[in-house]
Formats: structure tokens, sequence, C-alpha cells
């Protein structure tokens, strides 16, 4: 999809979201504003199932009459609705409406009508205590009536499945805002998850039909997953889309669910859990994993399941090492690997913490090194700042690939995209910045050329620039150097024969894995300290992937003569400024 068409998309997206969230004028008072989305949210889903159903509602009612007392009446019902879902009471909107003095009975009795899926959702939601403070205000009535007017409609025939996720995306986004939440931990924009998914399907072999999984590990509102079909089947509509989710944040899964019910996917496959520590996806494995994990946050509410899983050694996810305690991040990426295919790839969103964080030996470095070692980093694009709604930091799109192909065997693809984007004209949250056609295109085709080197784009303006790296470049042995004690005569202090080490004097040095740890000791320690030794027994192997260095140009400072001449400019200015302004007081 275009950006040309995003941009079209989101304004009339934007503009039906806030005909519907301007709903809430009538809940002010009986609820506080952080409150609205309470009843925003689950009502939009209500009447998303209400419009879809709509049409083959009396088909619905016929078939409940005919079947109502069989003992399994569900593949009944669903194939008379034309959806997974259906509603057998006897009320919609309409005739809620025509009987305003026992509103809350029918409308109880509407929601009842649903199938169990539905009502999953709903719970999902609390939607009864809602109900209860809208009976309380006198207030239940006129959002149904409200939800039920031209500007509520969400029929299929007028608001397609990818635009009602839209719709659901700036809703949660409005709700988390008022709430005081950073909406950007519910979703990703979608200028970015079309970055993702050119990348994971630029060398995608989809001519043959067949079920390709997609698998979402912090799906939101899943909106990941339903690009990632809509652009399968850009390439190939015959290919069946199977798509997978998990998310522990109630009102954005019951959102995610809805979305995935409508759609005609399988409901069964968004799940609801914390993905650390209540996996609901074990011994599932994936062609495709797309996610956003949250980053910064610690994981101290799943420490002790994590802490288990990792005990569990290469059985468990967790094995190769557990990250700070402050930020979970890399824990997903583990997560995804352990559920990615033979022939699997992943893009996942990270900061700039698992790039380098930790020391050699240390659980960060682990991870890096588990990854790299089998050669399942493929690239990473670094995107520019301001990129997403609740963080102006610099993020970065990791490829993991489980099957490189062989051209790609035993490197890593660094692209620098920092400067590939557009201002936007109105900042969302601290998103200021957006990932154009023209900067997507650039992106990747950078990442299929895979070219050492190469810049595409003007470096003077919107470009990008790819650099190739062996896995065995980001990796170094930690040495610690060791230097004798000596007396006060300045003899060495030897025990058994051999030198005492001085813990004063020892020191640490990175050794590139790349180099010969001995021929390094002797160019770059013994000159400087002749009596040094390395404690070998101590050597650790650690890895980095510093991007910043890579990709770092040095800029000469300005010549003195002319930041003199700029100064003098600047005085001349101030100086008849202050002059004008004296002779018009004058």
């Amino acid at each position: 999809m275009s950006n040309e068409k995003i941009n079209v998309v989101g304004t009339n997206i934007a503009e039906k979201a806030t005909m519907i969230w301007n709903v809430a004028d009538m809940l002010r008072g009986p609820f506080k504003p952080h409150e609205y989305g309470l009843v925003i949210l689950p009502m939009t889903v209500v009447k998303r199932f209400h419009d879809c159903l709509a049409p083959t509602w009396q088909k619905v009612q016929d078939t409940y009459e005919k079947v109502k007392r069989f003992e399994v009446i569900d593949g009944f019902l669903t194939k008379a609705s034309g959806y997974q879902f259906y509603n057998v009471s006897r009320f919609n909107f309409d005739k809620l409406l025509s009987d305003p003095e026992n509103i809350e009975a029918n409308f109880r009795d509407y929601l009842a009508g649903f199938s169990s899926n539905v009502k999953d959702v709903l719970e999902k939601f609390d939607f009864d205590n809602v109900i209860k403070r809208m009976v309380e205000s006198n207030t239940l009535y006129l959002v149904v009536k409200e939800f039920n007017s031209p500007k509520g409609y969400l029929g299929p025939d007028k608001i397609s499945a990818v635009d009602c996720g839209y719709i659901f995306e700036d809703l949660v986004r409005r709700f988390s805002e008022s709430f005081g939440e950073e909406a950007g931990a519910h979703f990703t924009s979608r200028d970015i998850i079309y970055l993702m998914t050119d990348l994971l399907l630029s060398d995608a072999d989809l001519t043959a039909a067949g079920n390709v999984t997609v698998y979402d590990m912090t799906m939101g509102t899943s909106q990941m997953l339903s690009c990632m079909e809509e652009r399968i089947h850009e390439l190939n509509a015959e290919v069946e889309v199977t798509c997978f989710g998990q998310e522990f944040n109630p009102s954005t899964f019951a959102i995610a669910k809805a979305d995935m019910m409508i759609r005609g996917g399988d409901p069964n496959n968004m799940r609801f859990g914390d993905t650390l520590s209540d996996d609901k996806f074990g011994g599932y494995t994936f062609r495709y994993c797309i996610s956003n994990p949250p980053f910064g946050i610690d994981w101290k509410r799943e420490q002790k399941a994590v802490e288990a899983e990792a005990a569990r050694g290469e059985l468990g996810r967790f094995a190769p090492g557990l990250p700070k305690i402050s930020d979970g991040q890399q824990l997903f990426v583990l997560n995804g690997l352990s559920k990615l295919a033979p022939d699997g790839k992943m893009a996942i969103i990270q900061n700039g913490s698992p790039l380098f964080s930790g020391d050699a030996g240390s659980g960060p470095s682990e991870i890096r090194r588990y990854i790299l070692e089998n050669d399942w980093l493929d690239a990473i694009v670094q995107l520019s700042t301001d990129q997403f709604m609740n963080t102006g930091i610099s993020t970065y799109i990791w490829i993991l690939c489980k099957n490189k192909p062989a051209a790609r065997a035993g490197r890593v693809q660094l692209i620098d995209a920092s400067h590939c984007y557009e201002p936007r004209r109105k900042s969302i949250g601290t998103k200021r910045n957006d990932i154009t056609d023209l900067c997507r295109s650039l992106i990747v085709r950078a990442y299929g050329e895979f070219r050492d080197g190469a810049v595409y784009g003007d470096k003077g303006g919107v470009y990008c620039e790819s650099k190739i790296f062996g896995t065995e470049e980001f990796g170094y042995s930690k040495i610690v150097v060791e230097r004798p004690e000596r007396d006060e005569a300045g003899n060495i202090v030897k025990k058994k024969g051999k030198p005492v080490p001085d813990a004063s004097l020892r020191d640490t040095e990175n050794v590139p894995l790349t180099e010969d740890i001995d021929a390094y000791f002797a160019r770059e320690v013994l000159p400087y300290a002749p009596d040094a030794w390395i404690d070998k027994t101590k050597t650790k192997v650690g890895y980095e992937i510093p991007m910043t260095r890579y990709f770092y140009e040095y800029q000469a400072p300005e010549k003195s003569e002319d930041i003199a001449a700029r100064i003098a400019v600047l005085e001349r200015e101030i100086a008849d400024s202050l002059n004008a302004l004296f002779r018009k007081e004058g």
C-alpha cells in the first residue's frame, strides 16, 4: 500500500474514529475523561458485530427456531450468519431503541444472544460493569442511539476489515492518551509495519499455493498480522494465510480477536496471556514472526516463570541467557527464535540496548552470541528518531532468518536508514517522521541488493547506507591482563615459584575474534608492560554491534576564521538593530 493511499485512508478513518469518539460527549459527568474508552471501545466492537450480521439477521432467526432444541447448533448458525459468530437474540439496535423503558433488559438479552466467542471478547472489556454504570447514569439508551445513527454505521459494505482495523487503532490511541498511557505501547504505525512486511517478504517464494503461518507475540490490536496477510495476498492471492497472536492487555486482545473473527480467521488463534510467563504457543513453529515488543520495561512480574523456563535449558525458550531485569526485550527475541520454522524469518523492533548492553559473559552478550554463532542474524535497519508515538529514541528493525540464502551466509547486513524519512506536517505524540514510499523502496532495495558500502538515495537528503560484516567481526575475547606484585625493593613477589598478581594493576583488553590473542598482546600490551601476562582461565567471549561507530563520519570542525566572520556579521546586525531602535525612540 502506498503512503499516498495510507494518508487518504488515514484521513477518512480518523474522521470516522473522531465521530465515534464524540459519542463520549454524552458521558461527561457520569464518566471521567480517562474512562470514556471503557464505553467507546466495547460499543464499537459490538456495533461492528451487529452491522456485519445485519444482512443475515432474519436468516439466523429462522435457523435458530429450527435447531434451538438440537444438542449442537453452532455449525447451523455460523453457516446462516456467514461468519464464525452469530446472534440469536430477537433484538437488534432498531428494536432496542423502540423500547427505551426496557433498554437495559433488552440490551442484555441482545448481548446474551451472541455466540460464545463474542461473549469471550466482551468479558475482556469487563462490559457488564460498564453497562451498570451507563444504566445508573441514564446514558445507555443515548449511547445505543448514537451508535445506531448513520455516523456510527460499521458494516463491511462501507468499512473494510483493514479500515476497521485503522479505526480500532485510532480509538485505542485516543483512549490510551486520555488514560495517561503511552499510546505506542499498543500499536505501531503503518509506515513502519509495511517496511517490516516488505523486508520479510522481499525474497519470499510464494508461487506455490499453500499455507503460510504468521505469528505476532505482542499483537496489540493485531494490525501487524492483518498487514502481513494483506501483503502476502498481494504477492499470491491463492496462498492461505493463517495468523496467530498473543496479547496480555485485555481490551486490545478483545479488539484483536473481534477483528480476526470478522476477517474470517480462526479466533482461537488469538490467545490471551503474557507471552513471557504464559506462552500459549508451546510446540508451535511459524514461517514468519513480526512483532514490536515493549522495550525499556522490566520483567520483574514474569521473573519467576522466566527463570524457571531458562532452567529447562535447551528444552525452554531462554537457554542462552537472560537480559537485565530492567529490560526484557531480548526475551521476546529468544521467544520468536524458538518458534521459527526451519525456513522461518522474523522482523522485530528493538531499541539500541540489545546492540551493545552487557559485557562479555553477561546475559545480553550471550544472547547476541547465540544468535550470531548460529548465523541467524540477517540484517539490522536503523530507523530515524521520532518514528514512534511514545518515544523519540532511535529504533532498529532486526531481521532474523533460520535459513539464510547462501550469498548471505556467515554475514550480517547493517543498514543505516536514520536519514531515510520525511517530516510529518503534524506530529502524533512523539511521531514526527514518516517512512514514505520512496524511503521504503530505498531500504528494501538496499536489503535486497546486499552490497557493502552502497548508498541509496541522495546523501545530502533522503538516503540509506548498507554495510556488510562477517558475523565474527562483532565478537571479541575479553582477556584479563595481570601484572606482578612487587615488594618495597621492587622485586617481584612469588608464590610457589609463580608471580603473585597485583589486583590493583589488573586490567582487561577486548581482542577482536578476527585477531590472534597472543599477537595482539605482544603488539598492544607488552611494549608498555613487559612484565604483564594473560590469565587465560578468565578469558570470555563477547559480542556487540556498535552500529553508530560503523557509520560514523568525521566532520571537520569549522575553521576559526569562518567562525570569526560569522560573529562579525552577527555583531553588525545587532549594532544596526540597536541603532535603529534608539533613533526611533529619539
